[in-house]
């Protein structure tokens, strides 16, 4: 199967971080967003004014340019935030229909696994996915390393344009470049990157597979981007 023909059409992406800048030329408008302050209040305010957040929107839209891009704003001041507000976003997303929940964010607090592990039962009991850090230099993180999450992997010299399909203890992750879209007259150096990006990358190609097969599950999402690595054109 070839994914180069399949955009992400109809496919909902939530992405979890400091909002997103809808106007912006890399990112070609949203279907809606909120944002949870840092009380858990939710309001109607989802601009970013931080850039992290439309960034990771920009190279998703990238790559699976017809998804449906739905901000949730966790950041405001800085590029941090509650465990509980995380788990009330990931809660949000599904309730917003989302196929797909974007987490460039993590925590290495282990105290954490049991909530996060039920905050990611019931997004994929709504019929979301998500994708998510499984580690990053030697550090293994939350959600992205708990079982039934799309776990993701930097590689610095990876194609941005491709992934591949690795495993860690038997279980399948998707590796793929850490390099967000490139900024005209900016190089790739000085531009935000680093694992975010890579989860952010990794959400295109999975919203892809979605497109491809819109009720896969995740074993299913992972054998079409496998097969979709290996298969190469005919003569």
């Amino acid at each position: 199967m070839f994914l180069a023909d399949r955009t992400g059409k109809g496919v909902r992406v939530a992405v979890i971080d400091s909002g997103v800048f809808a106007t912006h030329s890399h990112v070609g408008g949203v279907a809606g967003g909120v944002g949870i302050r840092d009380d858990g209040t939710i309001v109607d305010d989802y601009v970013d004014r931080l850039g992290h957040g439309t960034a990771v929107a920009a190279a998703i839209r990238e790559k699976a340019p017809d998804v449906e891009l739905f901000a949730i704003k966790v950041f405001w001041q800085s590029l941090a935030t509650t465990v509980d507000n995380l788990i009330k976003a990931m809660d949000v997303a599904a309730s917003h229909g989302a196929s797909v929940i974007n987490l460039s964010l993590g925590t290495a607090e282990v105290q954490h696994r049991a909530r996060l592990t039920e905050a990611v039962a019931r997004a994929r009991g709504s019929g979301a996915l998500l994708v998510a850090a499984h580690d990053d230099n030697g550090t293994a993180w939350l959600p992205g390393s708990l079982p039934g999450v799309v776990g993701v992997r930097a590689d610095w010299t990876a194609d941005r344009q491709g992934y591949t399909v690795s495993a860690v203890d038997g279980r399948p992750l998707l590796v793929t470049s850490p390099y967000p879209r490139d900024i005209p007259g900016i190089p790739p150096e000085r531009n935000l990157k680093g694992i975010s990006f890579a989860v952010a990358n990794a959400a295109a190609f999975v919203a892809r597979a979605l497109d491809a097969s819109p009720t896969a599950d995740i074993a299913h999402v992972f054998a079409t981007l496998h097969e979709a690595a290996c298969a190469t054109p005919s003569a």
